[in-house]
């Protein structure tokens, strides 16, 4: 497990994310979903919804703005809709929501005690804890509005909640799990996405706790004494690592920039050239079960690489989120409109692939993992650093032939 994944800089936009894209979310955030139930299990679910930076790349591979903080509110929105309809056959269930969706957590999460046998009052409390360390314990000046609580019928679960501060007009979001959680004020997040601020209070890290102590027991004082020792908590913050730290991030940082245009310098060009390599310049044998699938051409298998990477890769390969908006691009038109008929074909055909594994025939799941291994070998064995101009120039040509559309309507 990934504990404290990192932080990173998410700008507020304003705007909805319209049907047409919201549907496709659901849907392909669903399969994505199913494909690691099926592959991995319930816990690896949960574990990559813990991953702050996993995140961030699936909400861009499914087509939302790649930097954007709506991503969190717009995939957490999405996978409630698609889990919650499969619940029964996943084992999983998404409660909450932002604004008033959140203060409904409760009683979801007493329903579906209630259905499994599971300790209701526990998950309430639970769900509380988790928001108010978030809220008080964690003094970032961020105001929580989101708050998703997933669970498995295991008892496993993932938080993902989010926080914003008007002020910088940037949010931040907060990624709990679960999986070898020992303690709620001790180093419990397993990230911390959002704007680093220069001064933060935060009293759940583990070299906190002499400050901890000393709070209770100056809660438990006459007011004027308390009074009296504020200048020596202000000492004490100075030399007390716990109380004030500078960055909250582990190997998981990222920094996602305030321009909205994707940049050469947002992504892993070698990594981005092994995935065109893949779709473009490989042996058509090697897929050739996905190939047969009428329609299917190098461009959607472009999209396919991604989504198979998303399913298959390791923490390492997502510390450039804006590499995934290749997949489908952006509704705002970054890096490029959203090809509506190349992301039909991606749900399509990892729906197909998905279906047939379950009746016992893998050739075209196995060849959707194996695009990501294909792009692997490439990495490993050439340079395929990718043109990044050329690559925007073309998406943008063939846009209107590939059905591309943003919230400003269809490209023609």
């Amino acid at each position: 497990m990934l504990k404290r994944t990192g932080h990173a800089d998410l700008p507020l936009h304003t705007g909805t994310v319209p049907v047409w894209l919201a549907d496709r979310m659901r849907d392909l955030g669903t399969l994505i979903v199913e494909s690691l139930l099926i592959q991995y299990g319930k816990k690896e679910v949960l574990r990559r919804l813990s991953d702050p930076l996993w995140f961030q790349s699936l909400g861009a591979v499914l087509g939302m703005d790649w930097h954007s903080s709506g991503i969190t509110t717009s995939v957490m929105y999405a996978l409630k809709r698609g889990i919650n309809a499969r619940a029964r056959e996943f084992g999983l269930c998404v409660c909450g929501g932002r604004g008033k969706y959140s203060r409904k957590t409760p009683d979801e999460l007493l329903y579906l005690a209630d259905a499994t046998g599971m300790d209701g009052d526990n998950l309430v409390r639970t769900s509380k804890l988790v928001a108010k360390v978030d809220s008080t314990a964690v003094q970032d000046g961020f105001q929580l509005y989101m708050h998703n609580f997933v669970l498995s019928d295991e008892g496993d679960w993932t938080v993902v909640q989010q926080g914003m501060n008007a002020q910088t007009k940037t949010a931040r979001r907060y990624h709990w799990s679960s999986e070898n959680l020992k303690s709620f004020v001790e180093t419990p997040h397993t990230g911390i996405t959002g704007e680093q601020q220069e001064y933060i209070l935060n009293l759940t890290d583990s070299e906190a706790k002499k400050t901890r102590s000393g709070i209770l027991v100056l809660s438990k004082e006459n007011p004027d004494k308390v009074m009296k020792e504020v200048a020596l908590i202000k000492d004490c913050a100075e030399k007390e690592k716990g109380i004030v730290m500078k960055d909250m991030g582990t190997e998981r940082n990222i920094i996602l920039p305030s321009h909205h245009e994707v940049r050469a310098e947002d992504v892993d060009l070698k990594r981005l050239g092994g995935v065109l390599a893949t779709a473009y310049a490989s042996d058509p044998l090697d897929f050739e079960s996905l190939l047969l699938t009428p329609g299917l051409g190098p461009r959607t298998l472009q999209s396919l690489t991604l989504v198979s990477e998303i399913i298959n890769g390791t923490p390492s390969r997502f510390k450039d989120p804006a590499r995934y908006s290749f997949a489908h691009g952006g509704k705002d038109g970054h890096p490029f409109p959203v090809p509506l008929k190349v992301y039909d074909e991606s749900i399509r055909v990892l729906g197909s692939a998905i279906e047939r594994s379950k009746l016992g025939y893998k050739d075209k799941s196995d060849c959707i993992n194996r695009l990501h291994k294909t792009a692997l070998e490439i990495e490993r064995n050439c340079q395929p650093m990718a043109d990044f101009d050329k690559t925007i120039e073309r998406e943008r040509k063939y846009s209107a032939e590939w059905g591309g559309k943003t919230v400003g309507g269809s490209i023609n």
